[in-house]
């Protein structure tokens, strides 16, 4: 080809290869790059002489295609001259042809046209009726949801709302295509259409505001209402306690009289009216408001269900439960609040009673509103709930410092756990709070009852009580079972005891009652022991205690301790009636109470008195042992009455025991003689022994014989004090003058050497110490031998008992 030829140009340094430069051109690509590289090495003029070499070879190539089909060309100019005749023929006969048409086809598009527009009227009249009727259904919808809005019945109206939306906007077409397409179910007016979508959302949002009025209206109203229906429902657990333990009292004493006497049995029914109840005692009816026996409590949840089912109307029901959950969760938050201007014992009940009543409320929606609130949620405020009163109740309880105020409390958690149980929630850490806090309240009630104790102890006057009347009588004995008879006195009645035995025993009777009080409906059912350990300590440490300390500083009369042991036997006759009533409150068989029970719990005081008593009767006797300094221990004879001191010992212990066995029982008594006469021997023994008396004779020996026989007769006088025989009661007195009867026996008897024969001396001597028989046997002398007297009578036989007396005082020295 020509153009091979010329594939390269310019001179042997400054060659251009066309070739690129081509490649790009039929490319169409940039040429700015060869344009630069031209001018970047200097040449542009090589590159100019390139491209109109190019430009030449492509104008070759142009007139060598046209050269090859110019034959071509005037082929088709032929054809396009042929054509043209054709059509210019059929051009004239279309035109005739529609001359001929149109003159045939006039008359018939003349009716055509008439048909078309009469056509067009009927349907105009068609679509006319057709609005009309429309537009009477859309205002008769409308005039009713005007005359439900009127009326307050929103879910009606909103009915009538949905209707209109449904059957006129959401189907309807444009308002354009509504007049002459089918359009059916559309708004017939663009002016109804726009009134439709302005007053359709205003008439819901309308809906919504009044319907949540009203939920806030009820919010509040139902905070009233769940406070008084809280405590009603408390209230009614607190009657039911109260009927339980009626029946409880019936069945243990039924219980007694079986145990006492079979044939004795009575057998009582009780029906009770019970009608249809709801939980916690109340009656329900049929819409949802729940009643009492008294009335209605206002318990109405119509507006909360009413408010649920408008929600549910809207759409909004997971956006009305959450409204409701939220609300209802601050306003519990809200009735945890305590204030502190107003002590906890004065809004406890207030407080529990709003709680209690709030998850009544939540019980009662849970179960009759379908799926406004679900289980679990509640069980979620329950939970935040216990918490909240579990650290309430601990720190009111930590700051607590009365007894009472405690037990108080506690009483109304019971409660307020009973009926919330009965609904079917856990309350078990409120009751291990209540147990948690046991031995703190019984350390406060110990300390109240140790401060009433003291007051009771140290007013008391020493004085026997005199009750006037019966009821006295049956306040202060019968209802502590300290009688020794169940035969009523003749009054006015003098007791044997002082004020402060039934002071005492109300305080403890008042202990027990509190500390099963509270032990009771803790959760723990077997709190007896728990109970009797307390009692034990308020017995032990509290009133032993008071009353030790009454002896030991305030009883300074014979009189008085006498006052204060005569109360001490009561109080252990009354100690068996305080465990058996905590056995009896707390619900367990008497036996067991019976079978645990210990040694009386005041046995410290009593033994303190009953030792202080004999202390003053002692001193008492050691005053009227002064008179044996009157004694003539060498007289010729010897008085066959007695001595003085004997006369006035006899006549003070007579009376004595005429005071004493009017108030003292007879165990006590007989303890007390017991001692004295215990006393007086140990007293005759010493005066042998004193060394006032240097030496004494056989005379004075009789003496104190005679002195002994008047107190053996006064023991053998007091031998009805046994509890066995009369003999053997004689014979215990006797006893306590067994030192100072073997003395005498051993001085007067016409072989005292027998004393060292161990037999002889265990059966009639063994009271003796043998170095008090020595020395009492050195002081012995003859009657004849009396100072300067041994000189005249130097020549005269020694007394055969003095020798045997000599013998005996050798052997015990040898011995």
């Amino acid at each position: 080809m020509r153009s091979t030829g010329n594939a390269k140009a310019g001179g042997d340094g400054g060659k251009v290869d066309l070739h690129p430069v081509s490649s790009a051109i039929c490319n169409g690509e940039d040429l700015g790059p060869f344009v630069r590289k031209a001018f970047a090495t200097g040449k542009p003029e090589t590159l100019l002489s390139a491209l109109r070499h190019f430009t030449r070879a492509k104008e070759l190539e142009i007139e060598d295609v046209c050269r090859d089909h110019y034959q071509d060309f005037i082929r088709a100019v032929d054809d396009l001259r042929s054509l043209l005749s054709d059509a210019d023929s059929l051009k004239s006969s279309l035109s005739d042809s529609n001359i001929l048409l149109q003159a045939v086809g006039g008359p018939l598009l003349s009716s055509l046209d008439a048909y078309v527009e009469a056509r067009s009227q009927a349907r105009n009249i068609s679509l006319a009726l057709r609005s009309a009727r429309l537009c009477v259904g859309l205002l008769d919808l409308c005039r009713r949801a005007n005359a439900y809005l009127s009326k307050d019945e929103l879910y009606l109206a909103l009915r009538c709302v949905d209707n209109l939306e449904r059957d006129f906007l959401l189907d309807s077409p444009d308002c354009e295509e509504g007049e002459g397409g089918n359009g059916a179910g559309g708004v017939p007016s663009p002016t109804l259409r726009r009134m439709l979508e302005r007053q359709i959302p205003a008439i819901r949002a309308h809906v919504e505001r009044k319907i949540g009025k009203e939920f806030g209206d009820w919010l509040v109203q139902i905070r009233v209402v769940s406070r008084n229906l809280g405590q009603v429902a408390i209230g009614y657990a607190s009657a039911a306690r109260q009927r339980e333990e009626e029946l409880r009292i019936k069945q243990r004493q039924a219980e007694e009289q079986s145990r006492l006497s079979v044939r004795d049995c009575i057998y009582a029914l009780e029906e009770e009216d019970d009608g249809p109840t709801g939980a916690g005692g109340a009656s329900l009816d049929g819409s949802g408001r729940e009643n009492s026996g008294d009335g209605i409590l206002g318990f109405d949840l119509t507006p909360l269900y009413r408010a649920y089912h408008i929600h549910q109307t809207l759409g909004l029901e997971d956006r009305f439960k959450l409204y409701y959950f939220e609300n209802r969760k601050l306003q519990l938050t809200s009735d945890f609040q305590v204030s502190s201007m107003t002590p906890f014992l004065e809004s406890h009940q207030t407080f529990f009673a709003q709680i209690a009543g709030f998850f009544i409320v939540e019980d009662r929606i849970l179960r009759t509103s379908g799926r406004l609130i679900s289980k679990m949620e509640v069980e979620s405020l329950w939970e935040t709930a216990i918490a909240k009163m579990v650290s309430v109740l601990e720190d009111q309880f930590s700051r607590m410092q009365t007894a009472n105020h405690l037990l108080l409390i506690k009483d109304y958690v019971s409660l307020f756990g009973v009926t919330l149980r009965h609904y079917g929630y856990t309350v078990d850490p409120l009751l291990d709070v209540l147990s948690k806090h046991r031995d703190k309240y019984h350390e406060l009630l110990l300390s109240d009852c140790r401060k009433q104790i003291a007051e009771a102890v140290s007013a008391d006057k020493f004085e026997q009580m005199l009750m006037k009347k019966e009821y006295e009588y049956s306040m202060n004995v019968l209802s502590f079972q300290i009688q020794t008879s169940d035969i009523m006195p003749a009054f006015p009645f003098v007791a044997p005891f002082s004020s402060t035995v039934p002071d005492s025993c109300r305080i403890v009777r008042s202990f027990i009652e509190d500390s099963v009080s509270f032990m009771s409906y803790g959760g723990q059912l077997d709190f007896y022991f728990v109970v009797k350990k307390y009692l034990d300590r308020l017995l032990n440490e509290v009133l032993d205690g008071a009353l030790l300390k009454l002896v030991e500083s305030s009883v300074h009369g014979v009189s008085q301790a006498m006052q204060v042991a005569a109360n001490m036997v009561v109080l252990e006759r009354a100690c068996d009636f305080f465990f058996r009533h905590a056995a009896h409150l707390s619900g367990i068989p008497l036996r067991m109470a019976e079978r645990g029970r210990r040694e009386f719990p005041l046995k410290r005081a009593r033994d303190a008195t009953e030792e202080l008593l004999l202390g003053l009767l002692r001193t008492k006797i050691d005053d009227f042992m002064l008179l044996t300094e009157n004694i003539n221990w060498m007289g010729d004879d010897y008085s066959v009455s007695g001595n003085e001191y004997a006369n006035e010992v006899i006549i003070y212990l007579e009376t004595l025991v005429s005071t004493a066995q009017q108030i003292l029982p007879v165990q006590v008594l007989k303890r007390v003689l017991h001692g004295v006469l215990s006393h007086i021997s140990e007293r005759i023994v010493g005066v042998f022994l004193s060394d006032s008396v240097k030496r004494f004779n056989e005379n004075a020996v009789s003496g104190i014989d005679a002195d002994l026989k008047l107190f053996e007769s006064f023991a053998d006088n007091q031998a009805h004090f046994s509890t066995n025989s009369e003999e053997s009661g004689a014979k215990e007195l006797r006893e306590a003058l067994a030192e100072a009867r073997q003395l005498v026996n051993l001085l007067l008897s016409n072989h005292p050497e027998m004393f060292m024969n161990p037999v002889i001396r265990e059966k009639s001597y063994n009271k003796l110490d043998h170095k008090k028989v020595l020395s009492i046997s050195e002081k012995f002398r003859d009657s004849t031998d009396r100072l300067f007297g041994s000189f005249g009578s130097r020549a005269a036989k020694q007394n055969p008992k003095k020798k045997a007396l000599d013998i005996l005082t050798r052997r015990l020295r040898e011995a």
